[in-house]
Parts: C-alpha cells; sequence; structure tokens
C-alpha cells in the first residue's frame, strides 16, 4: 500500500511532503518537532494536521497488515482466487476488509454449521440455483438421517436453507449495500423504561430520529440512558425495502414457484436473523464512535484555550478554597509560585465567622501585598465570593478577584504529586495553593491534573479512555512546547511533556540542576539517559533564561545558531543588538533584500527564517502575552439580581455542540444556545467561539429554582456579542472583530475530522 500517495492526496499536501512526514515520524520525531523544525520538509503544517496525518498514517498501516493476515488466511485454506485478491487491494476500511474474510472466518457453530454436518450441502446448492423442476419436497426425503438429526423432507429443506442464509448473510456485496441503506434510512428509537432516575430522560419518551442527522450529544445521551437501564435504544429500517434489494440478487423471477418461495423465505430469515441485528450493531457502535470522536474534539477545543489563558505575571495570589462546615482553606503564593502563608477561615454557614475571617484576610493580605484574591467555583463559591466582594471594598488597597474553575484540584491535592510537591500540608491547603497557582500560571499549574478530570468537555466518563487521554495528552505536549519550559524552574510535571523527553528525563534534569544551574542549552547534554536524539527534540523547546547565549532564551533550535549568525551577520548585527532590541528591525530589512535571497544566503529555508526573525524580535517572549488577559472583578451579581433584558459582559466556559456556557458573574453559568450565538447561521459553536472568550450578552430567561440562565449574544444593536464601545460593564471584556472569522487551525482540524470520519471505522 503506497500510504504516502493515499495521504498526499487525503491531505492535499505534496507528495515530497507526504513521504517526509512518514519519514520524520517512522524516525521517532515528535509532532512538535516537526511541526515547528521541519516546517520546508512538510509545507507549513500545523501540529493539529500533523497528528491528524499520524492518525491516519497508523490506521492505514493497520488496515495493511490486516489485508496481508486475511490473505495468509484464505491463501492457507487453499480459497484465495484473484477476485478476492482484488477485493482485498480495493478495501480502503477494516469494515470492508473483515466482510470479504467473512466467510472464510472460523465461526462458531451455528444452524448452518449443523447443517453442513448433517451433509446437506448439496440440496442446499439445488434450491439456491433455483433450477431444479422436480418436487424440492421429495428430492429432500433422499437426505433424511435420524442418526444425523434430519428426521423428515422439511428437516433437511430447513437445514439447506439455514446454510444458503449464512451465504447471504455472508455476502460481502449484499452487506455493503444494506449498510450503506440502513445508515441512510434508518431511525434510531427509544423508550422510556421504569426507573427511578427516568426524569433525566424525559425527551426520549418516545423518540426518534434518523441516524444519518442525529447529533453527537444525543448519541452518548441515548447511550447512557441505555446503560442505565433508563431507556429502551433499536435501531429500525423499512425492512420492506431492504428485503427487496436482497430478493433482487438472490431470487430467480423464472424459478419454479416452490423454490422460489423458499428463497423468498430465506432471504428473510437471512436479513432478519442475521444480517439486520449484526449491521444494527454496527451502525449503534459507528454512531457511537462518531459521537466519541466529536466529544473528543470539542474536549481537544476547549482544554487548548484553557491551557493558553496568559499567566498573571508578577502578582501576589490569595486564594480561597471554598467550603461550608470545614471552612475556606486559603494560601497566599509570591510573584513565583512559592506558598508564604496558609490558614482556614470560617466567613461561611454554619459558623458563619465572618468579621474574624475580614480580619485575618486583611492581615494577610497587608503583609504579603496581595494583588489578586482567586476563589475556587466549587460549593459555597458563592457564598465566598460575596465575602470576598464586600472584604475588598473595606480595603485601601487595590485588590481584585477572579473565580477560577477548581475542577481537578481535589484530584491533584490527594495525589502523589502533590503529597511530593507538599508534603507539609494536608490535602485541602494543597487544594488551595493549587486554585491560586492556576491563575497565577494555568498551564503550569493544570498539566499537573489528569486532563480528563479539568471538567471541559461532556460524558468524558463515557469516552474510550485511551483514545481521550491521547488526544488530550497531546494536546497539553502541543501547548507545553509553544509556550516553551524555564530549564531552570519548571516542575518535573511540565518537563515531561516537553517534545522529546519522559517523566524519568524530567525528574533527572530537575535532580541535575540541583547542583548544576543551567547556563546554557549543552548542559542538557549531560543530564543522564538525554542522549543526542533527546536533545534534537527537546533543546528547541527549553529555555534557559539569564544564560550565556540570548538564543536560549528563544525558540530557535541550536542546530539553526549558525544560520542566525550569518543573518545576523549579514545586516551588520550581533547577538548584543539582539539583546538590546535592534533585531526587530531585521524584517523590514529583509523584506527590502527580498526573503527568498535572504534565506538562500543563510542557507535555511523561508519559513524556518521567519521564525528566526520573530524570535529575534522579542527574544524570551510568552506567546500567551498577545491573549486576553484574566478577567478580573471586584463586585458581583446574585441571581436573583438577573432580569431579562439585562446586558452583561462574561467569559466563556465550555463550548458544546448545541452552545456555549458563559460566567455572568452569578456562580451559576449561563446558557447560550447556537441558534442565539449569532444571526448568520453557524455550523458549530467552536467555530466563532472559545474558552477563555469575552463576550457581551443579554439576558433572555432566569429560572432561580432550576438555577437555569438563558442567555443570547444578539442583540439589535449588538448582532454579535460585541462589548460595547463605552467599555461596558466590569464584569467582562471586548472579543475583537475576528470573533467571527474561524480559525486556521480549528477549520483544519474539522476538515481532517470531516474527512477521516468514515475511514477510521474499524
Amino acid at each position: 500500500m503506497e500510504f504516502n500517495k493515499i495521504l498526499a492526496e487525503e491531505f492535499n499536501l505534496k507528495l515530497e511532503h507526504a513521504t517526509n512526514v512518514i519519514n520524520l515520524i517512522e524516525e521517532g520525531n515528535t509532532i512538535p518537532f516537526i511541526a515547528r523544525y521541519r516546517k520546508e520538509m512538510h509545507g507549513n503544517c500545523d501540529d493539529q494536521v500533523l497528528r491528524a496525518f499520524a492518525d491516519r498514517l497508523t490506521y492505514l498501516q493497520n488496515l495493511d497488515k490486516r489485508k496481508n493476515e486475511v490473505a495468509a488466511n484464505i491463501t492457507e485454506q487453499g480459497k484465495m482466487t484473484e477476485e478476492i485478491t482484488v477485493a482485498l487491494a480495493n478495501a480502503t476500511t477494516l469494515t470492508e476488509v473483515e466482510d470479504i474474510y467473512r466467510p472464510f472466518k472460523q465461526k462458531k457453530r451455528t444452524r448452518a454449521s449443523v447443517a453442513k454436518e448433517r451433509g446437506l450441502e448439496p440440496l442446499s446448492q439445488i434450491i439456491f440455483e433455483q433450477q431444479f423442476d422436480g418436487d424440492i419436497y421429495a428430492e429432500a426425503e433422499k437426505y433424511i438421517d435420524e442418526e444425523k438429526g434430519v428426521k423428515t423432507a422439511q428437516d433437511a429443506v430447513n437445514g439447506a436453507c439455514d446454510i444458503i442464509a449464512e451465504i447471504i448473510s455472508d455476502d460481502a456485496e449484499m452487506r455493503k449495500v444494506l449498510r450503506e441503506f440502513i445508515k441512510e434510512n434508518a431511525e434510531i428509537k427509544t423508550k422510556l423504561l421504569d426507573h427511578p432516575d427516568n426524569k433525566t430522560y424525559d425527551m426520549y419518551t418516545e423518540y426518534s430520529e434518523k441516524i444519518a442527522k442525529i447529533p453527537s450529544h444525543r448519541v452518548l445521551a441515548i447511550n447512557r440512558g441505555e446503560k442505565e437501564d433508563c431507556l429502551k435504544v433499536w435501531i429500525e429500517a423499512d425492512e420492506e425495502i431492504a428485503l427487496n434489494k436482497v430478493k433482487a440478487k438472490y431470487v430467480r423471477q423464472t424459478a419454479p414457484v416452490a423454490l422460489k418461495e423458499l428463497m423468498e423465505a430465506t432471504c428473510l430469515d437471512a436479513y432478519k436473523r442475521l444480517i439486520f441485528p449484526s449491521l444494527e450493531r454496527e451502525a449503534r457502535s459507528e454512531l457511537t464512535d462518531m459521537a466519541n470522536e466529536q466529544a473528543i474534539k470539542m474536549f481537544k477545543v476547549n482544554l487548548k484555550p484553557l491551557l493558553m489563558q496568559p499567566p498573571l505575571k508578577d502578582k501576589t495570589i490569595l486564594a480561597v478554597d471554598p467550603a461550608y462546615r470545614t471552612g475556606c482553606k486559603i494560601a497566599v503564593i509570591d510573584k513565583n509560585g512559592n506558598v508564604l502563608d496558609t490558614g482556614v477561615v470560617y466567613p461561611t454557614p454554619p459558623q458563619n465567622k465572618t468579621e474574624e475571617a475580614k480580619q485575618k484576610l486583611s492581615y494577610l493580605i497587608y503583609k504579603h501585598k496581595v494583588d489578586a484574591i482567586s476563589i475556587g467555583n466549587g460549593t459555597a463559591s458563592k457564598e465566598a465570593e460575596i465575602f470576598v466582594a464586600d472584604l475588598i471594598k473595606g480595603l485601601d488597597r487595590k485588590v481584585a478577584y477572579a473565580v477560577v474553575n477548581e475542577a481537578g484540584a481535589s484530584v491533584y491535592s490527594a495525589s502523589k504529586l502533590g503529597a511530593e510537591e507538599f508534603p507539609e500540608y494536608d490535602v485541602s491547603l494543597r487544594s488551595a495553593v493549587s486554585i491560586a497557582r492556576r491563575l497565577q500560571d494555568p498551564l503550569a499549574e493544570l498539566i499537573k491534573i489528569d486532563v480528563k478530570s479539568i471538567g471541559v468537555g461532556q460524558y468524558q466518563h463515557d469516552m474510550p479512555q485511551n483514545r481521550l487521554t491521547e488526544v488530550l495528552d497531546g494536546v497539553v505536549e502541543d501547548c507545553v512546547n509553544s509556550v516553551g519550559v524555564d530549564v531552570n524552574t519548571a516542575s518535573p510535571s511540565l518537563l515531561s511533556f516537553v517534545a522529546g523527553l519522559n517523566s524519568g528525563i524530567a525528574k533527572n534534569i530537575v535532580e541535575y540542576r540541583k547542583t548544576n544551574h543551567f547556563t546554557n542549552r549543552k548542559q542538557l547534554l549531560k543530564v543522564p539517559k538525554l542522549g543526542v536524539k533527546a536533545y534534537e527534540q527537546c533543546a528547541g523547546f527549553l529555555r534557559v533564561i539569564g544564560g550565556d547565549d540570548i538564543l536560549d532564551n528563544t525558540a530557535v533550535h541550536p542546530e539553526a545558531y549558525e544560520a542566525v549568525g550569518k543573518l545576523l551577520d549579514y545586516f551588520g548585527m550581533s547577538k548584543d543588538d539582539v539583546s538590546g532590541g535592534k533585531a526587530r528591525e531585521l524584517g523590514g530589512l529583509i523584506r527590502n533584500v527580498g526573503e527568498e535571497k535572504v534565506a538562500e544566503a543563510i542557507g535555511i529555508g523561508v519559513p524556518t527564517m521567519q521564525d528566526i526573525v520573530a524570535e529575534l524580535a522579542k527574544p524570551g517572549r510568552d506567546i500567551r502575552d498577545s491573549l486576553p488577559t484574566p478577567v478580573l472583578r471586584s463586585d458581583l451579581l446574585d441571581i436573583k439580581d438577573l432580569k431579562p433584558g439585562m446586558e452583561l459582559d462574561g467569559v466563556v466556559r465550555n463550548v458544546i455542540d448545541f452552545g456555549v456556557f458563559v460566567d455572568i458573574g452569578v456562580h451559576q453559568d449561563g446558557l447560550v444556545h447556537i441558534s442565539r450565538i449569532a444571526d448568520g447561521y453557524i455550523k458549530h459553536p467552536s467555530d466563532v467561539l472559545s474558552v477563555g472568550d469575552k463576550v457581551h450578552v443579554k439576558v433572555l430567561e432566569v429560572d432561580t429554582v432550576k438555577n437555569k440562565i438563558s442567555l443570547t449574544m444578539k442583540t439589535s444593536e449588538n448582532p454579535y456579542g460585541k462589548k460595547p464601545k463605552d467599555e461596558g460593564r466590569k464584569q467582562g471584556g471586548r472579543k475583537d472583530g475576528k470573533q467571527f472569522v474561524k480559525k486556521n487551525e480549528e477549520q483544519q482540524l474539522d476538515e481532517a475530522l470531516k474527512k477521516l470520519q468514515a475511514r477510521f471505522k474499524k
């Protein structure tokens, strides 16, 4: 199988580029390294496309392997034909391969195999050919053998028809036709069963929808309802139309009446007993697979902006981990994330020691010069927020607060890693530290937590866990490497996501720097088990701040240092000019000469040169600094304060298939349904919005009993959810005018998913 040609066509790449990517992957290069430092070899594909490419390559390799296994098995049976060889060569999915193999597969004991044991194959052949002019039942009497269990002519005919039914069922071409028919025309149906929790599934009491149109989130909801014994679920297709397709192939209209009737009955049996149940299972499985992939995609889409939230740099943070009976745990961290103070206060019921809590927090705020307060959004968050907002009003120091998603904080605090980092603190105080650090540096803190626990998707526990972990780990890896990591301060957890490193090497780096402060990247080669290949993969993503060479604090790979020297010489500059900021002029100087000319002169490709110039312009830059800063508040609302028609600023907390949840500062997130995001049609909320986006919304409905808030981003004055020019309220900010321009990365991801969905079915 020519993988390069197939992948070049599917991903719209030059054959050369597809071949290069395959070679790079098989050589053990990581996706972040390939995406960043081998752009000329793959035509400047981003990491999302490259990961989809790698997934598809794996599928094709598995497909090719399975074809060879099937061919070898059929050949071993002495049943290989030219027709089968061609069919296997043309098969594009594992399903097609298994259909071809189905007649030759060792089966469990079936009605057909029993009939064959009883010697009924010759009779089945007579019926199947439909050319016998005599009495078929008289002919069947020849096969009566009580010892073999054939007591009557009817028994013989029934057994012969069982053999024919299995032949029909094993017909790969017929299964393909019926599979497509079911996929395009069948409906999934549900019925609500008697169950204590069946109210959750009220909408599925008597529900039906074409499987070709059912959205992924409903598939997952139905699957969960079935698993919880709340729903009966089945697929229904027009039996008459499907059966006619079978009859059209196997029933001869000119056949004798008796044989024709037997074949029609056999076709019905084959369809109802063998084919449809099998295809129904396939259809359910395919729906689930596609729904899982879509759900995993949404995890991926939501996770990246969450991880890439700009850090609140150079700020001292006080964290409040809310609770009722056990009190609010507090922790103060300095600008570098070091713990300065911890404690417990009781401003919430049942203790209600509000004044005592105010005094303690005020003391800590003044003592440590706290700049911001981070509040977890869990139990008692609302009461804690009210308390903090009131506290801030009485301070003569400017302090703001933010409510952060504390999902997974308890998981981290009880983990082995949490115990290793803070052995002196109990579980609850570790959680408070985590909440503080999430505001200070979200990426560095969130990577310590199992990403499935972060809470940015749906049905995470229903997903195939290995696939979910694989995809989400890829997102984390891409985020970590795009930002870069300070080799002298990064935690082992953060280092382990750097391209080319693993947890073992990460720990070795931390151990090495205890006695050897890194002053240059070359020292990495002295770290135990960090070999040449690992160095090649990781060096460009590790930063040495304040080291011997300014380039070590950039994303410029050491392999390109010589080219950087030539580039600077070309324009009469030095590394001192890079440190002094003069290198910012390089972009304009290069354009005046011509990019291709300069790139050729220094011996590198244009994309690599462009990346180098960007790094030299801002050495040590953090790409997150260009993103909107965290939303800090100094006041709050209560859900009871909300009225239909109110306009507020908020932050997108979660993007799902049917809308987005927005934090508007009332503890309970409001839902903007997909139909209310924009005036015009949008295919999916992720096309225009991401987690962390700041948006302007209008309140439509408020249900204080069910704690549900319905919002819209469409208003007569502001149809696209943009923040008014007068800056509006304090709760949020403006999403820029490119809000409804589909991001290139997401477009590529969506296109790749659509293109590959059908091909990934097993």
